[in-house]
């Protein structure tokens, strides 16, 4: 996805996100409004309950709000995890306002029925209200609870809790006004506190769907992830071809968006660019778990039980960042014998160069203990970019090579032959034909048999360079 395409979703999601929550403080302010003055005109401990818990509603909708604007801005340099993590806190700080107001609903409650009871004002404005209240909380519930699954808003999400929670507690309070009506006209004396016992229930429902919404939101805080999610991380990885082990993985969560901090065991043959491939294909596996991840993954170089002797010989010069070549290992007795070609840097000098090889060596016999012996022939890397002389055709030289070409009959054909000069020293290349199926160790030998026998009969030649290419390819 490209930046532009990302930046205008995010834009999308903020002013979708900022609609969905201003218009829940618009209709948390009108009820909340509602509510206390048909409270206040009846005396309905219940419906002053549910005004305050309209106004806790009215309180968290605006700190949902203002958590949105806030949490949608981008990483700085004193959040470098972005500011998502401010939903989270505003789902946090509205459970203790919820709790709050609980408290002291129950204590009022308690009041008027053992210690003041209060006359009630019957009237049908505040079951209408009422009746009002829940649809428009059934109403707002539903869009918030939609744009919260769209964005993983965790205060949204939060807010569509606490209004779904309403429509129960608005439920007790007119089931609670209905029923200290009906214990008035029909001269019932234990129905009159039917209304505190509303509010009662109502508190308990608050403070239920408060401890439910707290722990959610510890968890978010605390960087808690379900179990099984993380299962389903490391199962993914774990079938991530080329990776040995999952060592570690860390997630955390931060508003809608999550962090995974991965770390990963490669076989150490692998080249910086199979590696880069593997991350990628690592860091796929994480977003098919966890679309939109931020994923950091560490890697390890490990050895494998399926390494050869060469592998692992390979692997010493590839810690030293150096190049090695014509490698063989000898079985001697019990214990084997490595001889192998060290490129050094051309301007090193030969006692620098020595010292080099030798610590080479002891790395591959502490690597290898079963080796008793390893002999090094060290060759220049050049260090330079050299200017060659591009000669004229010399058929003489072609001459002595395609004769020095005849004595191997796997030979098939010579041609682009090049003579070049680079100060005093003379160079020829050319190209080579065998047949296609002949074994790469036996070009090999071919190929040095021909360099051999065309240095004898053209010794001015300081350096042969032959290209092998099986017969098929061959257009000439």
């Amino acid at each position: 996805m490209s930046q532009a395409l990302l930046q205008k979703n995010v834009r999308t999601a903020s002013a979708e996100k900022g609609l969905a929550a201003a218009m829940s403080v618009a209709a948390a302010t009108v009820m909340a409004v509602l509510k206390l003055i048909v409270g206040l005109l009846t005396g309905s401990l219940g419906m002053l309950s549910d005004a305050a818990h309209s106004g806790i509603d009215l309180a968290g909708a605006a700190l949902t709000l203002l958590s949105v604007r806030v949490s949608d801005k981008p990483a700085d340099e004193n959040h470098p995890y972005g500011h998502a993590k401010v939903e989270n806190l505003a789902a946090f700080i509205e459970t203790f306002l919820m709790g709050a107001s609980s408290v002291w609903i129950i204590v009022e409650a308690l009041i008027r029925i053992f210690a003041k009871p209060v006359a009630l004002r019957y009237s049908v404005w505040p079951l209408l209200v009422l009746v009002l209240s829940m649809a428009v909380d059934f109403w707002r519930s539903r869009q918030l609870k939609a744009v919260a699954a769209r964005y993983q808003s965790e205060a949204l999400a939060a807010d569509a809790f606490h209004f779904a929670s309403d429509i129960w507690s608005t439920a007790a309070v007119f089931i609670g006004l209905c029923a200290a009506w009906t214990g008035s006209i029909l001269n019932i004396p234990w129905l009159h506190f039917a209304d505190s016992i509303a509010a009662i229930v109502v508190s308990i429902l608050i403070l239920h769907f408060g401890w439910r919404l707290a722990w959610r939101t510890v968890g978010a805080l605390t960087d808690s992830v379900p179990p099984e999610m993380r299962h389903r991380v490391l199962a993914e990885l774990q079938r991530t071809e080329g990776v040995l082990s999952v060592d570690q993985a860390r997630m955390r969560r931060a508003g809608s968006r999550y962090f995974a901090d991965v770390t990963l065991s490669l076989p150490r043959q692998l080249t910086f660019q199979k590696s880069e491939d593997l991350v990628r294909e690592a860091t796929e596996a994480v977003q098919r778990v966890l679309p939109g991840a931020d994923v950091v993954i560490h890697t390890v170089p490990r050895s494998t039980s399926a390494e050869t002797v060469f592998d692992r010989i390979r692997a010493v010069a590839l810690r030293n960042n150096v190049s090695i070549h014509d490698v063989s290992v000898q079985s001697i007795g019990d214990r084997l014998h490595v001889e192998q070609h060290l490129e050094v840097n051309e301007n090193l000098s030969l006692r620098h160069a020595h010292s080099f090889a030798r610590r080479i060596e002891d790395e591959i016999r502490h690597e290898l203990p079963q080796v008793a012996e390893v002999l090094t022939h060290i060759e220049n890397e050049p260090a330079t970019i050299e200017s060659p002389e591009i000669l004229e055709r010399d058929r003489s030289i072609e001459s002595h090579l395609r004769h020095a070409a005849s004595a191997f009959p796997e030979i098939l054909d010579i041609h682009e032959i090049v003579t070049w000069r680079i100060g005093d020293k003379l160079q020829v290349s050319c190209h080579c034909t065998l047949p296609d199926d002949l074994s790469m160790q036996r070009v090999h030998e071919v190929i040095t048999g021909l360099e051999d026998h065309f240095k004898l009969e053209y010794p001015e030649v300081y350096r042969v360079l032959i290209h092998p290419e099986p017969a098929t390819d061959n257009c000439h």
